[in-house]
């Protein structure tokens, strides 16, 4: 039986760890998080949804990669009554499960932010080449990132956590690494596109605006937990359980919400130009 300094026995609560009853303000965090994930998450990624699908012209190439991607973070912002009443109230091993998968899902996500940078860097530092890349192809590279997520969602859902700890920082790290280099060299591209001129064009102002925002996203959202890796083994259990590695995660976890936003906010005041690639217009040789 656990208990707690407090005095509490039995199964631990919903901060997890029974270390964790003295300072449970990560978990507090962590369920904030969920709520706003839940309230805010998951309406708006089906709204980026509908509006993908309904779309009829000016498409982007990324939205093939932005549908997924809403997929995937629908799909775990839905998942939040299930895990908040499983730690708080039931404590079914059966339904762990499910709320593994559901992590295990959201752990290789940035795959599909991968794509979307990957998709706009082309755009701009090799518009020719870009030019030949179809559709079909990016079909075909959703679905083999499908698959990877989904067999490391069931290998995490039976295996366990451990399991898959190192394919995780794995990933992690090389996502962050890859959306840091596109984004920059996208910025580094289109700013020296104006030397020598006295105004940038409006078109790739916007798109330079864009890219900005974004690159601000990726730093915020997975930067804290790219950040903790190196240094997990030298916290003590209670600091890296119950604060710094909840919290660092729900950073991530908050990107579910931050991203479909961007992308509503980009189509509201910048009309057919799209959250994660350059309007039509900047897809020519000149960028």
């Amino acid at each position: 039986m656990n208990c707690t300094t407090g005095g509490h026995c039995g199964p631990p609560l919903w901060y997890q760890f029974p270390e964790c009853a003295l300072v449970p303000y990560g978990f507090i965090f962590y369920f904030g998080v969920k709520v706003f994930n839940l309230v805010v998450g998951t309406p708006c990624n089906v709204l980026v949804m509908w509006q993908i699908a309904t779309k009829k012209s000016d498409a982007s190439t990324s939205d093939i990669f932005i549908f997924n991607l809403a997929i995937l973070d629908a799909y775990f912002c839905l998942m939040t009554p299930v895990d908040m009443v499983n730690r708080m109230l039931l404590g079914d091993s059966g339904i762990w499960y499910f709320q593994r998968f559901a992590y295990g899902l959201k752990d290789l996500a940035p795959l599909f932010l991968v794509c979307i940078c990957l998709d706009r860097y082309m755009a701009v530092v090799h518009p020719v080449l870009f030019t030949s890349i179809h559709n079909v192809i990016r079909i075909v590279i959703s679905v083999v990132v499908w698959a990877v997520i989904l067999v490391y969602g069931l290998a995490k859902c039976i295996l366990g956590i451990m399991s898959v700890s190192g394919i995780f920082s794995g990933v992690i790290l090389f996502a962050f690494a890859v959306m840091v280099f596109c984004n920059i060299s996208i910025i580094w591209v289109l700013t020296r596109s104006v030397m020598g001129k006295e105004e940038m064009h409006p078109v790739k102002k916007k798109a330079l605006k864009m890219v900005l925002i974004i690159l601000a996203i990726i730093v915020a959202n997975y930067l804290p937990p790219v950040a903790l890796m190196p240094f997990a083994s030298h916290y003590s259990f209670v600091t890296f359980n119950c604060e710094v590695a909840i919290s660092a995660f729900s950073f991530m976890d908050l990107s579910c919400s931050i991203e479909p936003l961007v992308y509503i906010t980009k189509i509201e005041f910048a009309g057919r130009c799209c959250m994660w690639s350059l309007c039509n217009k900047s897809h020519d040789a000149k960028v």
